[in-house]
C-alpha cells in the first residue's frame, strides 16, 4: 500500500491525470450500441466539451464506418477545442514485418498525431492465443512501437493483460513493457482486460511498474467484469498511474469498462487530483445524459454522481435532516459540483418536512396544516399504487391542489372510448374512436378523435375538443407510455384480469420533458389521468392563459 505523505495524501499519488475516453472503441462494443460515423462525430463533441486530453476514435482500419469517421474526423468537420483524437491499432502480426503491415499503415494514415496500440503482455496469450514464442511477443512490441514512432507519432502502448501477466510471469511482462517503452512509447497503459483484478492487486502491481520506470508515464484501463473498474482505476492513480482510460457511463463489452463519470469526480472531489480543465466538472451530469442519448440508451438513474436518484432522498429521517442541517447530513459532495441537484421523493415514507422542501422545489410554499392534509393523501394515493417519484409533474399539480388551484382550462364532463376488430381476408382490421365532452369557457364541446390505440385516440379527441383555444397544445408530444400492471384481485370468483394498473406517460414541448401519472382497475381510466395531467401540467408551464388565444 501507498505510505501517506502526512497530509492525507499517498505519496504516490500524482497532483493530475490524463483522461482517455474509448467510448466511440471500446464502450461502443456495449450490447445494444451501434454508432454511426455521425453518432460518432456527436459524442465526440461532447467529450471535448467535458474535457478529457484524448478521445479515442476507433479502429481506423477494423471497418468503413471508422474509417469514414478519422476522414471526416481529421478534414476539419470535427473541431475539436480541448481534446486531441487518437487512433486505435494492434501489434504487427506474428512472423510479419512493420513495413507491410496493414493495421500499422492504418494508423499512419488515419490523420491524428497520436496513437494507442494493444499488444500482449501475459504469456499465455502469446503461446496460446498467437500460437508464437515469448521472444517474437516482445519483438512485435518493439518493432511496432518504433516504427509508429519512426513515423512522428506520439504512441500509447496498452499492454493487454497486464495484470494477468504480471502475476502469471512478471519476467515476460516487463520484458514486453520495456520493449515499449525503450522503442520510444510515451505511455505504458496497464490492462485489467479480463476484468478479473481487485484493487490491492491493481495498487501493487501498479506501483511496481511506477517505480520500475520512473518518470516514463504509465495508465490504467480497466474492465468491470469483477465490479471493480472504478476501484482499480483509482487504485492505479494511488499507486502513481497518470492517465486513466475509460468510457462515459461505463459502457464497454460485457460488463463495461471504467465509467469516467465516477471516476472524475471521485479523484477530483474526493483525492484532489486534476482530471479536467477548469469549469468543466460542472458540465458531467449533462455530458452522461447527452452520450445516453446519442447511444440511445437510458440513463442509470442509480449511477453515482451524475444518476436522477444519486442525490434523492425518500425516508423521512433523511428529509427532515436535509430540511433542518442542509444537504452535508445526508449528501457526500455537493451536487452542483457535477452539475446534478437535490430531490426529495415525496411518498409514504417520508413526512411533512420532506412534502414542504418538494414543494419549495416547484416553486410553492406550503403551510403546516396544507403539508399535514397533502402528506396524508399523497399516503393513501401511495396505498392505492400511486409512485410520484416517478412523476414529479403529477406531484406539483397536487401540490398546487392543495394550495386551492384548480385548472381552468376545461372540465371534464364525460369521455368514451371504443376499439373495432374485424376480420378481413388477408388478416384484422382495427380501428379505434375516442370521444370527450368538456366545458371550456362555460361552452360544452363534444369532439372525436382516431387513433392507432385508446391513448392516442383520447389525446387526438382532447385535442379537437380545445380546438385553437390553447396555441401551447400545438407544442406539447407524448413521447412514452408505460403500463405496469400491480397486485391483483384476490377471492373467490375474483378475476386475474382485474388487476390494478399504473400507467406512466411522458410528455415534452421541446425545452422541459415532464412525466405523469395514472392509476386505476380500468387500464383506460389511469391512461386518461395521466394524460389530462401531462396536458394540464405543459399548458400550466407554458404560460396559457384561459380564453381563445
Amino acid at each position: 500500500m501507498s505510505i501517506d505523505d502526512g497530509l492525507g495524501r499517498p505519496a504516490s499519488l500524482p497532483s493530475s491525470v490524463e483522461i482517455f475516453d474509448t467510448t466511440l472503441r471500446d464502450g461502443a462494443q456495449f450490447e445494444g450500441i451501434s454508432l454511426t460515423v455521425e453518432d460518432k462525430l456527436r459524442v465526440a463533441e461532447q467529450l471535448d466539451r467535458l474535457g478529457v486530453a484524448w478521445i479515442e476514435g476507433g479502429y481506423p482500419q477494423a471497418n468503413p464506418r471508422d474509417e469514414e469517421f478519422f476522414r471526416r474526423a481529421t478534414s476539419g468537420e470535427l473541431r475539436l477545442s480541448t481534446s486531441q483524437l487518437v487512433a486505435f491499432g494492434s501489434t504487427r502480426r506474428p512472423a510479419g514485418r512493420v513495413d507491410d503491415d496493414p493495421t500499422l499503415r492504418a494508423l499512419v494514415d488515419a490523420g491524428t498525431a497520436t496513437v494507442c496500440i494493444v499488444g500482449k503482455a501475459w504469456d499465455f496469450h502469446v503461446t496460446e492465443a498467437l500460437g508464437t514464442s515469448l521472444d517474437e511477443g516482445v519483438a512485435m512490441v518493439g518493432e511496432s512501437v518504433r516504427f509508429l514512432v519512426d513515423a512522428g507519432l506520439r504512441v500509447f502502448f496498452d499492454a493487454e493483460h497486464s495484470f494477468d501477466g504480471l502475476r502469471a510471469n512478471p519476467e515476460f511482462a516487463y520484458r514486453v513493457l520495456e520493449a515499449a517503452a525503450t522503442s520510444g512509447a510515451s505511455c505504458l497503459v496497464l490492462c485489467d482486460t479480463n476484468g478479473g483484478s481487485l484493487p490491492h492487486q491493481v495498487e501493487e502491481l501498479t506501483a511496481g511498474v511506477v517505480r520500475h520506470f520512473g518518470d516514463l508515464a504509465v495508465g490504467i484501463h480497466t474492465q468491470n467484469d469483477s465490479g471493480c473498474a472504478v476501484a482499480n482505476s483509482v487504485a492505479a492513480v494511488v499507486a502513481g498511474a497518470t492517465q486513466v482510460q475509460g468510457t462515459i457511463n461505463g459502457y464497454g463489452e460485457r460488463t463495461g469498462n471504467a465509467n469516467l463519470v465516477t471516476v472524475i469526480p471521485d479523484l477530483t472531489l474526493k483525492l484532489g487530483v486534476a482530471t479536467l480543465p477548469p469549469g468543466r466538472l460542472e458540465l458531467l451530469t449533462s455530458v452522461s445524459r447527452h452520450v445516453a442519448e446519442l447511444v440511445n440508451l437510458p440513463p442509470h438513474p442509480a449511477d453515482p454522481y451524475v444518476g436522477s436518484s444519486a442525490f434523492a432522498h425518500k425516508g423521512g429521517l433523511h428529509t427532515s435532516a436535509l430540511g433542518k442541517a442542509g444537504s452535508a447530513s445526508y449528501e457526500h459532495v455537493d451536487p452542483a459540483a457535477v452539475g446534478n441537484r437535490t430531490r426529495v421523493l415525496v411518498s409514504d415514507l417520508g413526512g411533512r418536512s420532506g412534502t414542504t422542501m418538494k414543494a419549495a422545489e416547484f416553486g410553492l410554499e406550503l403551510d403546516d396544516r396544507a403539508a399535514a392534509a397533502l402528506t396524508e393523501e399523497l399516503k393513501q394515493l401511495e396505498a392505492e399504487g400511486y409512485v410520484f417519484e416517478a412523476a414529479d409533474a403529477s406531484l406539483e399539480l397536487l401540490v398546487r391542489g392543495a394550495l386551492g388551484w384548480s385548472q381552468p382550462y376545461f372540465r371534464i364532463e364525460a369521455y368514451g372510448v371504443t376499439s373495432e376488430h374485424r376480420e378481413v381476408e388477408d388478416g384484422t382490421e382495427s380501428s379505434t374512436r375516442a370521444t370527450v365532452e368538456l366545458l371550456v369557457d362555460g361552452e360544452r364541446v363534444t369532439a372525436s378523435g382516431g387513433g392507432n390505440g385508446p391513448v392516442n385516440a383520447l389525446d387526438e379527441a382532447l385535442r379537437s375538443a380545445l380546438g385553437g383555444r390553447y396555441a401551447a397544445l400545438g407544442g406539447i408530444h407524448l413521447t412514452d407510455y408505460r403500463v405496469r400492471v400491480l397486485e391483483g384481485p384476490t377471492g373467490p370468483g375474483r378475476a386475474a384480469t382485474g388487476a390494478v394498473v399504473r400507467v406512466l406517460v411522458d410528455l415534452t414541448d421541446g425545452e422541459r420533458a415532464w412525466t405523469t401519472i395514472g392509476v386505476s382497475p380500468n387500464i383506460i381510466e389511469a391512461s386518461w389521468r395521466a394524460l389530462v395531467d401531462g396536458l394540464v401540467f405543459g399548458l400550466l408551464h407554458a404560460g396559457a392563459e384561459t380564453g381563445a388565444e
